[in-house]
């Protein structure tokens, strides 16, 4: 009779022997499943669901356009993908496994990453894309792995790559990207001080035919064609480069004064011309209180006060042609007269008529009455 310590063992041995019965993949004690070139199009789903290892490389197998590549392993630690015809990688397609730490994609003839592709993958240490087809990286590409320490690239179809996607890249202890054809112009700057950093990587020019071969971290702004000294964006934070990819923007920084002066010129053109406006206005209205003051003209010094000159020439015709006919024709008072005739305007040196003028004014009329 087996001893009561070995029944543990047996059980674990059958279940792991009923697993292996039930699919063509190898396991081992540690944990590991080997599926190496099986020409599998889907991972078993026969696999214990807490394997920590998965090797499914040099197989068939099919990408889906929507959910996850591998539903029942959330406890993966390591995934190797290599050799299988990928081609593109869905978003989100691993972000289901938040314990991985090492994923391998190499030779999967990868032409672009999505921007969410990596979505998930927190605990990701260890990153190989090197042999496929990549042509660009963005920086999207890279927010989600925050603990990234190795990242392989080489061998792809990278021609360059811009500030913000290298100060992420920054953060990486170790990045290969040697194997790419570099164009070594002046959008190479950035990568040229980037590499000139890091000294321990060397690197080498594709084009132009006159720099292939030459170590892009010992060429200078001149050898790379730049009219003048670029300055490398150091000042870049992750947080930065989330909320710009979040709002899917990119902000310019506008220096001081840039485009201000032509609102500043127009504020004060506008602040003269009200100015000016209201000085005119007042201007108009103290004119036209000063013409109004002075609007009274002095009345006639040769017409009588109270009488009308052409009355009195009237009067004059009718006594020397005998039209009255003895009839006499009284004078209105002369007070009543200027009376009548104040108009409440008259102040000094507007009338002033002299008692001479009056005098002879009352012989004259004292004589047309005898007539």
């Amino acid at each position: 009779m087996a001893p009561a310590g070995l029944l543990p063992v047996c059980g674990l041995l059958c279940a792991w022997a009923a697993a292996v019965a039930g699919h063509p993949c190898s396991l081992h004690s540690q944990g590991w499943a080997d599926c190496n070139g099986k020409n599998l199009l889907y991972a078993p789903s026969s696999l214990p669901r807490n394997i920590t290892g998965l090797d499914l490389s040099f197989n068939s197998l099919f990408m889906p356009r929507h959910g996850t590549l591998l539903m029942h392993f959330p406890s993966l630690h390591s995934l190797n993908l290599s050799g299988n015809a990928l081609l593109t990688l869905s978003p989100a397609v691993f972000s289901n496994l938040g314990a991985l730490q090492l994923l391998d994609v190499s030779s999967c003839s990868i032409t672009s990453l999505h921007t969410d592709t990596f979505k998930g993958l927190e605990s990701l240490h260890t990153l190989l894309l090197r042999n496929n087809s990549l042509q660009e990286l963005e920086v999207p590409f890279f927010l989600p792995l925050r603990g990234l320490l190795h990242l392989d690239l080489r061998s792809n179809a990278l021609l360059s790559v811009d500030a913000s996607t290298l100060q992420l890249m920054e953060a990486v202890p170790e990045v290969q990207l040697d194997g790419n054809p570099w164009v070594c112009d002046c959008a190479a700057h950035p990568l040229q001080q980037w590499l000139k950093r890091r000294q321990a990587m060397q690197v080498t020019c594709a084009s132009p035919p006159e720099l292939w071969g030459q170590d892009i971290a010992a060429l200078d702004s001149q050898d790379l064609g730049c009219q003048k000294k670029q300055r490398f964006p150091r000042d870049v934070s992750p947080g930065q480069l989330t909320t710009a990819t979040h709002n899917d923007t990119t902000t310019v920084p506008v220096g001081k004064g840039g485009r201000s002066w032509p609102y500043l010129v127009g504020f004060l053109v506008t602040a003269i011309s009200i100015s000016i406006l209201v000085a005119l206005v007042a201007k108009c209205k103290l004119c036209h209180k000063n013409f109004v003051s002075y609007h009274h003209r002095p009345l006639p010094e040769t017409s009588s006060i109270g009488g009308n000159p052409m009355e009195e020439g009237l009067g004059w015709d009718r006594g020397s042609s005998g039209w009255g006919d003895g009839e006499s024709h009284p004078m209105p008072d002369v007070t009543g007269l200027q009376a009548e005739d104040d108009d409440g305007f008259i102040e000094d040196n507007y009338i002033q008529p002299s008692e001479q003028l009056r005098e002879e004014e009352e012989e004259e009329r004292q004589s047309h009455l005898s007539i």
